[in-house]
């Protein structure tokens, strides 16, 4: 035991020196064993503008015995909540070096994380683009909802917070300005002539009728994805 505090604190150090490109790690205060990390979704990719809260749980043996891999945001590309099976995990000792720091393990997620076409293996998913990226954007409100992100990444967690505010008003915006659109459309009618007035009144209403239901519609969408 330690063995692996006096070795995960030198990780630490070394991790806050050289930290892992897209990602902040932090183990829990009163159990160094326990590790949280933040990836951010790299760019120009199925993640990008996503944040993915995980885990790893180091046993009393470390560093001569590997780490448990989870993923609690769900991601499209591992199961959340599950012993993932990578070839650095608890799930391949055999596999292990004791050489391999934390910098090492998460370096080795990131790889795992993006790879194109996943090894079949105990918490790998197989999901289309589409999917990964509506997931990007709703782990926002996901991990916002975390204390443990809250207490442990709280920069992320106001970053990420600022980014939900921000996407929330681009899409209220967007829903008044497609009703402003309509409500020009509405006042551009020519409602002059007795003869045409049923027509026009006609056409008024349906109008009217379309721009309530936008602005139903406008609603719900954004209850739906960003709250």
């Amino acid at each position: 035991m330690e063995t692996a505090i006096r070795r995960l604190k030198q990780d630490y150090l070394h991790l806050k020196k050289d930290p892992v490109p897209y990602i902040t790690a932090e183990p829990i205060p009163s159990n160094i064993l326990e590790w949280h990390f933040i990836m951010q979704g790299p760019e120009d990719g199925p993640f990008e503008g996503g944040y993915y809260h995980g885990k790893l749980v180091f046993p009393k043996e470390f560093p001569f015995r590997p780490p448990k891999f989870y993923v609690v945001t769900p991601n499209g590309r591992f199961a959340v909540d599950t012993n993932l099976c990578l070839s650095m995990s608890a799930y391949h000792p055999g596999e292990w070096e004791p050489t391999w720091t934390v910098s090492t393990l998460l370096g080795g997620f990131l790889s795992f994380m993006l790879e194109k076409n996943p090894a079949n293996s105990m918490g790998s998913l197989r999901t289309s683009a589409y999917e990964k990226r509506k997931l990007a954007i709703a782990s926002l409100d996901f991990n916002l909802k975390n204390s443990i992100v809250k207490e442990l990444f709280p920069e992320v967690y106001d970053k990420m917070s600022a980014e939900v505010q921000t996407r929330k008003s681009e899409a209220e915006n967007a829903a008044k300005a497609e009703l402003v659109e309509f409500g020009s459309l509405f006042g551009s009618l020519d409602i002059a002539g007795t003869a045409n007035r049923p027509k026009i009144c006609l056409t008024n209403f349906t109008v009217l009728v379309c721009a309530i239901a936008l602005s139903w519609f406008s609603a719900l969408l954004i209850t739906k994805i960003y709250l």
